[in-house]
């Protein structure tokens, strides 16, 4: 077992926020990324992006309600956070009212929703790990693209098209955040247990990274 979970009096979400760093810096500065931030890619590299983004949290809303009452999981499930609806809205805007047609996940997006899946189903406190790389990335560093998209593609302000990153309901996304690092302050698990869900939250860094890897494929900057 790895030592960052044992016995040092260190609240986990410390934990995990430390041990997943790496992986988190590394998705963070990949091409793809890098090449959207930096507005060098078309509005049709985000629209992919925004494709990849609904199978995700398709997997992960689906198994919110039967994760509601789950002594773990349970606590994290809530309503203010749901991005389907918004990401549908979004969808909509960019690919227009028949947006599912022809709609397909990347192979590393694929196998992303499908490990969701596999957790929720059958290892809760892993669903954790993927509601925390992905609930929080939101709220944090997500702002970051709403603000690049906004101004590099001409969308309205927390409009149609951006909608994914605006939380209506969350009206202090700091406060929000800290509630949330409190849970998982708070989550019943032993030393072992806790550091399964630190690699799982690295796994989930993994496959995000890998996703941007086949967007980046699939939209290279010409030389």
């Amino acid at each position: 077992m790895d030592a960052t979970a044992t016995g040092s009096g260190t609240p986990f979400s410390t934990l995990i926020r430390v041990a997943s760093h790496e992986q988190h810096t590394e998705a963070e500065t990949s091409a793809f990324m890098s090449d959207l931030l930096g507005g060098r890619l078309s509005v049709a590299a985000y629209a992919r992006y925004t494709e990849q983004l609904w199978f995700m949290y398709r997997a992960l809303e689906e198994a919110a309600g039967s994760l509601k009452d789950d002594a773990v999981a349970g606590p994290f499930i809530r309503p203010e956070l749901m991005r389907t609806a918004e990401l549908e809205r979004d969808l909509a805007h960019l690919r227009g009212a028949d947006w599912r047609e022809g709609l397909a996940p990347l192979p590393a997006t694929a196998a992303y929703a499908a490990r969701i899946a596999e957790c929720a189903r059958s290892w809760p406190p892993g669903y954790v790990a993927h509601h925390y790389t992905r609930y929080l990335g939101d709220l944090s560093g997500g702002q970051i693209i709403r603000d690049r998209a906004e101004k590099t593609w001409g969308f309205a302000r927390k409009g149609d098209g951006v909608r994914f990153y605006v939380f209506e309901e969350i009206a202090n996304p700091a406060a929000f955040k800290r509630g949330y690092r409190e849970l998982l302050d708070a989550v019943d698990a032993d030393d072992l247990e806790k550091q399964r869900i630190i690699d799982e939250c690295k796994r989930a860094f993994d496959f995000n990274g890998a996703v941007f890897r086949e967007l980046g494929a699939e939209f290279p900057l010409s030389a």
